[in-house]
């Protein structure tokens, strides 16, 4: 697929820098001093020297226990990522209000946008909050969660609502995914086609068509079956739209 390095505007973060940093904020607020004269709590004058020396055998076992918890902590680290790519996944989730708007807008009216090129800096694509044309997993995971929801309302309008049918709903839809993603993955590796699309990718993307589904669900509610059918089938022609360019860069031998 192109590629294409975006130019670092002024004032603009780090596009590799995931989430916003305001440990400086915090600093400053705590670091902050009292004026004379103020309430505040009295400063601790002794030195670390003299607190060991006051206490020692509290402080060893603060020492002992912090130094078993940063081991602790990195053996778990070490054991999660050998199944579950958290590294990786705190990418799909770097995502800020306006990103969710932005890809709302999109999957709604995908012919209005124009550029479709992921953007990259220094061979690594930039974190979702800075494209609107990067994958993330936030939008399909809540929109799952809310489809689970809205579909239980309609079953309630209709009485017909029961805990059984609502973990059955979830379920067949987590199973439809799971068969997509799996078909998507045996045509690729039948036709033997060189892309850059992770299995992470393919669930992002193909989890976006909640967004349209919960959509026609609300309409039905409000409108009746014709509003669930007209808007039911503009969403699919949108994620039509949407996922054509995706389509159009995977098949590029």
């Amino acid at each position: 697929s192109k590629r294409r390095i975006p130019v670092s505007q002024p004032g603009m973060a780090d596009p590799h820098q995931l989430f916003d940093d305001t440990s400086s904020a915090h600093s400053r607020g705590y670091g902050a001093q009292r004026a004379p004269g103020s309430l505040s709590y009295p400063a601790a004058s002794a030195s670390p020297q003299a607190a060991f020396l006051a206490d020692p055998v509290s402080n060893m076992a603060m020492a002992y226990g912090s130094s078993l918890a940063a081991q602790g902590k990195e053996l778990v680290d070490k054991n999660i990522d050998r199944f579950i790519p958290v590294t990786k996944l705190k990418y799909y989730f770097a995502v800020d209000t306006m990103y969710v708007g932005k890809k709302l807008g999109l999957l709604f009216f995908p012919y209005l946008h124009q550029d479709w090129e992921v953007q990259y800096q220094q061979d690594t694509p930039v974190a979702p909050r800075f494209d609107v044309n990067a994958p993330d997993l936030y939008i399909p995971a809540m929109a799952f969660i809310t489809y689970v929801l809205v579909a239980g309302l309609a079953l309630g309008t209709q009485d017909r609502f029961s805990p059984d049918l609502l973990g059955l709903q979830a379920s067949s839809a987590l199973a439809w995914l799971t068969l997509e993603v799996l078909a998507i993955l045996l045509s690729l590796y039948l036709v033997t086609v060189n892309t850059d699309l992770t299995t992470i990718d393919l669930v992002a993307f193909l989890g976006y068509k909640y967004v349209g589904m919960i959509g026609g669900v609300l309409m039905g509610l409000l409108f009746g079956r014709i509003g669930y059918y007209l808007v039911l089938g503009w969403c699919c022609v949108s994620i039509f739209v949407f996922m054509f360019p995706l389509l159009i860069r995977t098949l590029r031998l």
